[in-house]
């Protein structure tokens, strides 16, 4: 009876595990719990959007297998890095990784600071990640950050999701889709929220325009002074 009761500990735990990196821990607990998970606004958080620059041709150059287990090297190593930075992954959608610093758990002014440490990281780190089938080749990031207030929830009820809502998500999509190669590419609100510390090596990119937003001042993150991007 001991050891069954063991089995059963150790079974329930992974199974929590599991639950928590499939949904924040304080919404999983409710959701165990029967209860409605009501959704909740935030003033101020900071997305980070990115993907693999030319994905598609690449993905078309190889077999399924080798897209998966591509991308599987990836996200293992992103995984591994952001659970440095006080941030939140919400989701992978193909090549593109979603992330959020200031929800579910507010941080007060630090979540600018945490995506952008991580952002850094994540350029960096994404030269390192072998193709397995392309030995010679290396991936190169596209990444956009912006601040601003959202809405998040559950949505769904056979495989629940925490999803966000808002024109921050929009925003911080554009600033993804309109940066370029192994560069960062933030709002002007991102980069207000930087300059609190002055820590920042950040150079205006200019007026740029933006599909559903017309022209938007912006700007390229390229360092922290004071910090080092881990290897």
């Amino acid at each position: 009876l001991k050891e069954k009761t063991e089995d059963l500990k150790r079974e329930r735990h992974l199974a929590e595990d599991l639950l928590h990196q499939m949904l924040p821990k304080s919404v999983a607990q409710q959701l165990r719990k029967c209860q409605k998970v009501e959704a909740e606004n935030y003033d101020q958080v900071t997305i980070f959007f990115s993907d693999i620059v030319g994905f598609t041709s690449i993905a078309a150059s190889c077999t399924p297998l080798q897209v998966v287990e591509m991308l599987n090297n990836l996200y293992v190593c992103f995984d591994t890095r952001i659970e440095s930075y006080n941030v939140y992954k919400v989701e992978t959608i193909g090549d593109a990784y979603m992330v959020v610093s200031g929800l579910p758990e507010r941080n007060g002014t630090k979540h600018a600071d945490e995506i952008a440490k991580m952002s850094l990281d994540l350029v960096a780190a994404v030269r390192q990640v072998v193709i397995p089938h392309m030995p010679t080749g290396r991936l190169e990031l596209r990444a956009g950050i912006h601040t601003g207030p959202c809405v998040a929830g559950v949505v769904g009820y056979k495989m629940p999701r925490y999803c966000l809502f808002g024109d921050t998500v929009n925003t911080a999509s554009r600033m993804e889709s309109t940066s370029l190669p192994q560069k960062i590419h933030i709002s002007s609100a991102t980069y207000e929220a930087l300059l609190t510390d002055d820590a920042y090596e950040i150079e205006l990119r200019g007026e740029i325009e933006v599909k559903g937003k017309g022209k938007m001042k912006t700007y390229w993150l390229l360092g922290n002074k004071n910090y080092s991007v881990q290897n």
